[in-house]
């Protein structure tokens, strides 16, 4: 990790579950973080996130390119370079994609779904890959997937989330095709979670085990810690007990 000291890891969905928890151990680990988000203005949502030393908080809604293109702008302005972006953001509401069901979901929640969890993401590495050549730097992005992103949840509620993250997992590869194809040495990993002990996947508990935020957070800083000439394309884990349901 000696290699991030003092470099800047932008992370969306940092307001609150994985993305708080990776932004605060990236912050620990001696990174720069700014972590973006859309709950709240930047004002409140520091004080949710325990570790400010090194930690800048922005609001950005990822599902639109003006926000992204206005915030990167503002990190290239006030920090220079990105060197590690990790996408956390993500929604996942409960109920159905169509209307044969008891909880169909609005049109709005399904747009808001592909948007946030695939869109935004696309978004944001193709402009940190921007900014990572034109500094020529050697970075890394992450991913944060999920195990819906391998297989198909048996759950009626799951609607569009297990196909973004399924496209997801197509993009992380693609991606990291691309820029191997043209010898860039940048980074790029799918990291898929089980079950994990955050308010967005409440619903989903009942008693379940799970892992905590931290712990998909101490995987982020693994796959950081790898030599420059190593890059783990796929990491999935999850709790010694957990059943696919």
């Amino acid at each position: 990790m000696d290699r991030w000291a003092g470099k800047l890891a932008v992370v969306t969905g940092a307001a609150s579950g994985i993305g708080a928890a990776v932004a605060q151990a990236l912050d620990r680990a001696g990174l720069q973080v700014v972590g973006l988000d859309v709950k709240t203005h930047v004002e409140a949502k520091e004080s949710e996130i325990e570790c400010k030393r090194n930690i800048t908080s922005k609001y950005c809604d990822i599902s639109k390119l003006e926000d992204i293109e206005r915030v990167f702008k503002w990190i290239e302005d006030n920090f220079g370079s990105v060197y590690v972006l990790v996408n956390c953001a993500g929604v996942l509401y409960q109920g159905q994609i169509t209307g044969v069901g008891d909880n169909p979901l609005s049109v709005n929640q399904l747009v808001e779904t592909l948007d946030v969890n695939l869109k935004g993401s696309i978004l944001c590495a193709r402009t940190a890959v921007e900014c990572m050549k034109k500094y020529d730097i050697s970075g890394h992005i992450i991913n944060i997937n999920s195990l819906a992103g391998h297989y198909v949840p048996f759950s009626s509620s799951m609607n569009l989330y297990a196909s973004t993250k399924y496209a997801i997992t197509a993009f992380t590869e693609t991606l990291s095709q691309e820029l191997a194809h043209f010898s860039n040495r940048i980074k790029v990993t799918s990291l898929s979670p089980g079950l994990t002990k955050t308010e967005m996947a409440a619903h989903m508990d009942d008693g379940l085990p799970g892992l905590a935020p931290s712990e998909v957070a101490d995987a982020v800083l693994y796959v950081l810690s790898t030599p420059p000439h190593i890059n783990i394309s796929e990491l999935t884990i999850t709790s010694v007990l957990e059943k696919r349901i």
